[in-house]
């Protein structure tokens, strides 16, 4: 199961990319490698693309570099899948202003983190995203992540927020179990919950989320979808199986934050060069994992990018 996107008559649910943004090395965008990096994602069966997100340093791109990344996204794709946009700020009036802007490029929903470091209360989350699906011209999705907002909304907010017709899901980053099972009981045709966190994804799939929003599916989106399917057709072993095969590599792609050692993969795989400060590159402490790192993903995806074996 998944949502319908009803500007796109588009499936929200499996294996969805939160893209990198590559840059190049004299630290412009790169958007020859932008170009590249969602055809491989497109070739290897990826089921939705987030631009502009946290992971692709939305923060640190001028509004004509998002607007054009978002716009080559768009036409690349021509409809094949989602295109999701990040539009989350620390202020609701911004917010609105900008998904209303990426109504307008094309963009199929919005992904609307908590606003980050103002900390707003439960109440002012549900009257921010109220406002936001009301008056943004585009389907929200929630997202949850207080490990970099400092703001945790609660199963009881989003409980509140499911009622909202333009509010189709959220993408909930907290790794606890208990918090997963809390909002799979909020579940329905119009609300899906989608893991936002890599190594647990597997968990939550198989609790019955309808999907995953990745960091490491930049450089395993074959893998993720394999995970993904198995999960989601309650083949548990098989599931299992590949969940272990990645657990190294969620470890090599947390090990300093996030988008530093998964660019540092992309930039060993030819796409793309570096990140924009405050965020600096891989350290030498990690950059020796780097190769092997690498090679093994290669190996992982050439199997993954193979027929399923299923058992009869």
């Amino acid at each position: 199961m998944g949502i319908t996107l009803p500007h796109a008559s588009l499936a929200l649910a499996g294996s969805i990319t939160a893209l990198a943004t590559p840059f190049a090395a004299d630290g412009s965008v790169d958007f020859d490698a932008w170009t590249r990096l969602i055809d491989g994602q497109l070739d290897a069966g990826t089921q939705a693309l987030v631009v502009a997100g946290s992971t692709g340093e939305a923060a640190a791109l001028t509004d004509a570099e998002y607007d054009e990344l978002l716009h080559r996204a768009v036409a690349q794709v021509a409809g094949r899948v989602p295109v999701l946009a990040g539009t989350g700020l620390s202020n609701t009036a911004k917010t609105i202003e900008l998904t209303r802007r990426v109504a307008a490029l094309g963009a199929n929903a919005a992904l609307v983190v908590t606003p980050p470091y103002v900390r707003p209360t439960q109440a002012g989350l549900l009257a921010h995203y109220r406002a936001v699906a009301t008056e943004g011209g585009l389907p929200v999705l929630l997202y949850n992540v207080p490990g970099r907002t400092g703001c945790d909304m609660q199963p009881e907010t989003v409980a509140e927020l499911v009622a909202h017709d333009n509010i189709i899901g959220i993408k909930e980053a907290v790794a606890d179990p208990a918090r997963m099972a809390a909002l799979l009981a909020l579940k329905s045709h119009g609300f899906v919950i989608l893991s936002g966190d890599d190594p647990t994804a597997c968990r939550a799939l198989l609790a019955g989320a309808d999907g995953v929003i990745s960091v490491a599916s930049n450089v395993l989106p074959a893998a993720m979808r394999r995970l993904c399917e198995h999960a989601r057709s309650g083949e548990v072993d098989a599931a299992v199986v590949v969940d272990n095969a990645l657990q190294p590599l969620f470890d090599f792609i947390g090990c300093e934050p996030n988008p530093i050692p998964v660019k540092a993969l992309l930039r060993h795989a030819g796409i793309g060069y570096g990140l924009r400060l405050p965020l600096t590159p891989l350290s030498l402490l990690n950059e020796g994992r780097l190769a092997p790192a690498a090679a093994a993903i290669l190996a992982l995806e050439n199997e993954c990018r193979r027929p399923a074996v299923t058992s009869s």
